[in-house]
């Protein structure tokens, strides 16, 4: 199924607010309530819209580090890809994690309370897998921009 512009009009909306009501999102793109319903539940259904979350201030949560990490594994095989990613999938502390091209396999993003603690999952739990081979760790500063929103 291809978009058209209310379709991309409905997903602009719940981008910006998962909450929106139906009859809010009808009266912005001037459509009735039922057929807007309907689109918003094909495009549940078709996998345009996989999930509606809570977006949570990490301060307040106290994980007010953001580390990115750039592993390189020790062979790049197969089963050491596999391997390296199921167990990445079973740390919290890693929000984003993407197999790259270039100078190292994969990107992590996580989030910790502070140094400490990130010193911690870096020698307890990320530097002792077997095929990590190199890790090079970058503390944010200040966050610029961070969305959400996908350009449509």
């Amino acid at each position: 199924m291809s978009l058209d512009r209310m379709d991309t009009a409905i997903l602009g909306i719940l981008q910006k607010n998962g909450l929106a009501k139906i009859k809010d999102i009808s009266a912005a793109i001037n459509l009735s309530m039922s057929p807007t319903h309907d689109r918003i539940k094909r495009l549940e259904q078709e996998g345009y819209i996989q999930n509606y979350v809570a977006l949570l201030d990490r301060k307040k949560i106290e994980l007010g580090l953001i580390v990115h990490c750039q592993v390189t594994l020790d062979k790049q095989t197969r089963n050491n890809f596999s391997e390296f990613e199921q167990v990445i999938l079973k740390f919290p502390e890693v929000i984003s994690c993407s197999l790259v091209s270039g100078n190292f396999d994969y990107y992590l993003k996580l989030v910790t309370k502070d140094v400490e603690t990130y010193n911690k999952f870096y020698q307890e739990k990320l530097a002792v897998l077997p095929m990590v081979a190199h890790i090079n760790s970058l503390f944010v500063m200040d966050e610029i921009k961070t969305t959400t929103e996908l350009p449509l």
